[in-house]
């Protein structure tokens, strides 16, 4: 290779380092949880009985590690209640007094039924906490209010810990998937009550799929307006990438934070979303729970923390918080008032991938399916792109006119690279070529590539979206499996297609560079192939119809008259 490929090589590898460097610096360490922080007890204030009653009681972990300890089965039956609008039916449970499951009424789960958000074998959603590593939930008292709202009551000795749970008013700014918690505290006692903090439990997010990407099953919170979070696979452990990002496995995660806006658990379509209106949170906490080990398949569990408070005799504490158990529908989330679209994660390319989601969305209403919006969107990019895209292949039929006389200073100076690569680049100068404007569209498409994947692979309006074979467009569009030394191959029409397009346009490419960076480049479309072909089938309809356009502009640059080399006069010279 000469030294403008090894220099490529060296970027690109400067590159991955500096990305890996990005991601470990968003994901904060852990501080290590102190034992006061593994078994928490009520600080009672100074003068005041230390029998202080807690919010809910807590058992012990099972080791010093912080394993969460099995719950004991609660000596009383459980009794379920339901909140009910269009979009969601809320099962709120007397156990913890907070939300057993979220049923998404209209959206459809694995094996036809409906979509259900949390488990019953997992913290209620809302449940109120010491400590989420080993919680036990007391029986709260469920009781129907005129206005349709559910009441969850406790009382013990002298506190007593009412929440209620409705749907807001107002369609304004609000939302079916958006309910709210209003939590009272009344200490009924004649002494003080202090309380050293509290969990919040957010429940838990599982992965849709069974091969999902573990980086899909996140614990997610915002500070300041900016989301960061882990993800499932954070609590194996790594080695990262030349030691950036490495740790060992964690038992579960524990972050304090400054006034955070919210917190949530979150799969690759839906969340749980959680944020205090009265009070910011100080800390998260999460834990990941095993579902198939064999299948390295896991859930994660979480808890958003909230602040300690001091309330005197009669006093009553009191907090609000919103909670969204529903898809992430970016341009609802975006209404709300707390910067919940972050939950999106749609990284660096976030501009861009916000207005392509936008767009899709808006060609939809139009059109009525996303198979054609996809299209449509494909066919105006590349519209937009036409001129730069018409001028970078002129430069590339250029260059391969002057690829003869490249090779003769190849072969003149092969003992010498130096002098040969400044040869070329007076050659490039004297005709007036810029070597690199044939990459300039495709740089510029680099954040449309990228900001498409991040944005398809979230879009939960292409979940279950059908376009032909296709089942599903956030899926791959599997057809069949094929066998092959004991395990099941895929078969994956539109990834195929889109590597035999992109064989083709690379065939009609004007032949550039030196023999050894064209035989790189034919590795190209494998390379593409094997990234791609479990994604999305929206985002590989997407690069296949792309490199059709472009093999048409090909064909339309083709029948264009042949340019002609001209060496340009240097100014000095000219009459």
């Amino acid at each position: 290779m000469d030294r403008t490929a090894w220099i490529a090589v060296i970027l690109c590898v400067i590159g991955l380092v500096a990305w890996e460097w990005w991601v470990a610096k968003q994901t904060p360490r852990p501080r290590p949880p102190t034992s006061a922080q593994l078994s928490p007890t009520p600080t009672p204030l100074a003068g005041t009985s230390p029998s202080a009653v807690p919010l809910t009681a807590s058992s012990p972990p099972s080791a010093a590690t912080g394993t969460p300890a099995p719950e004991a089965i609660p000596a009383f039956a459980e009794k379920i209640e339901t909140l009910r609008n269009d979009d969601v039916e809320l099962r709120l449970t007397n156990r913890g007094g907070g939300i057993r499951e979220a049923v998404l009424l209209n959206h459809i789960g694995q094996g036809g039924d409906r979509l259900v958000i949390n488990s019953k074998d997992q913290s209620p959603i809302g449940a109120m906490v010491e400590q989420p590593n080993s919680p036990k939930f007391d029986e709260f008292t469920l009781i129907r209010e005129a206005d349709g709202s559910l009441r969850c009551e406790r009382a013990a000795e002298n506190v007593t810990i009412r929440k209620k749970f409705f749907f807001p008013p107002g369609k304004e700014k609000k939302d079916n998937f958006l309910a709210e918690m209003d939590v009272d505290l009344v200490n009924a006692g004649a002494q003080p009550y202090s309380n050293p903090g509290y969990f919040v439990a957010l429940g838990a997010a599982v992965p849709i799929h069974p091969k999902d990407y573990s980086y899909y099953t996140r614990l997610v919170w915002c500070v300041d307006g900016k989301a960061k979070g882990v993800d499932v696979g954070w609590f194996g452990g790594g080695g990262g990438v030349f030691g950036i990002g490495q740790h060992a496995p964690q038992p579960f995660y524990q972050q304090d934070l400054a006034n955070a806006d919210w917190a949530a658990v979150s799969d690759q379509f839906f969340t749980t979303l959680i944020a205090p209106l009265t009070a910011k949170g100080n800390g998260v906490w999460g834990r990941r729970f095993d579902i198939s080990p064999e299948q390295k398949t896991y859930g994660l569990a979480g808890a958003l923390r909230m602040p300690a408070f001091q309330l005197p005799p009669g006093q009553t504490y009191s907090a609000k918080f919103e909670i969204w158990a529903g898809p992430k529908i970016y341009h609802r989330l975006a209404r709300l008032d707390h910067n919940e679209a972050e939950i999106m994660d749609f990284g660096v390319f976030k501009i861009v991938s916000q207005f392509l989601l936008n767009f899709l969305n808006w060609l939809h209403g139009f059109i009525g399916s996303y198979g054609w919006s996809i299209l449509a969107l494909t066919a105006i990019i590349k519209i937009v792109l036409w001129p730069l895209q018409d001028k970078a292949n002129r430069s590339m039929r250029r260059m391969s006119l002057l690829n003869p006389k490249i090779q003769e200073l190849r072969e003149k100076y092969k003992d010498d690279p130096t002098r040969m690569n400044q040869e070329v680049m007076r050659l490039y100068k004297d005709y007036g070529i810029n070597p690199v404007g044939g990459c300039l569209p495709m740089m510029i498409q680099i954040p449309i590539f990228f900001g498409l994947f991040k944005m398809l692979g979230q879009a939960v309006e292409l979940r279950n979206a059908h376009f032909f074979w296709v089942h599903d467009l956030s899926q791959p569009d599997t057809v069949a499996t094929l066998p092959l030394l004991g395990y099941s191959i895929p078969i994956n029409i539109i990834p195929l297609c889109m590597a035999a397009t992109q064989i083709w346009l690379m065939a009609m490419t004007p032949k550039t560079g030196d023999a050894t960076q064209r035989r790189v480049m034919m590795f190209t479309p494998l390379i593409f192939l094997f990234i791609c072909y479990n994604f999305a089938a929206a985002l590989a309809l997407y690069y296949t119809t792309q490199n059709l356009f472009s093999i048409v502009q090909f064909y339309y640059n083709k029948r264009q008259p042949l340019p002609t080399l001209e060496k340009r006069v240097p100014a000095g010279k000219r009459k």
